[in-house]
């Protein structure tokens, strides 16, 4: 996606640079508006392609985090499957097998598995 990206800020950037007056002495009054079209369309561009996105990836993750209660299935960030048994502040137990329990932090929760029968929202 990156490359698309690159291809679409060039053609912006070649699409406005045709529009800007040449250098002569005539015609100064908005040019540097014209000047900084390009940097604008591509600000405006980044923005809504990788940083809009990424906040709400972020925001998604936050809430799935702080709604997490016991006996949620949770996929951990190093790839192990279990169940919440406890939760402390900030701290987890998680059932990974029956008898084992593991602490960790909300944070190595990479993912919610969600119930047959049940959405989340």
């Amino acid at each position: 996606m990156s490359a698309y990206v690159i291809s679409i800020i060039f053609l912006l950037v070649l699409l406005t640079a045709g529009c800007v007056p040449s250098q002569g002495t005539e015609g100064q009054g908005g040019s540097k508006l014209i000047t900084f079209a390009p940097f604008i369309l591509i600000f405006a561009l980044f923005y809504f392609l990788i940083l809009r996105p990424q906040q709400k990836q972020q925001k998604h993750r936050k809430d799935m985090l702080v709604s997490l209660k016991r006996g949620d299935k949770v996929l951990t960030a190093g790839g192990i499957y279990g169940k919440v048994v406890n939760i402390d502040g900030d701290e987890l137990t998680v059932e990974i097998a029956k008898g084992i329990n593991v602490r960790m932090s909300r944070s190595g929760v990479s993912g919610v598995e969600e119930i047959k029968g049940e959405k989340k929202s």
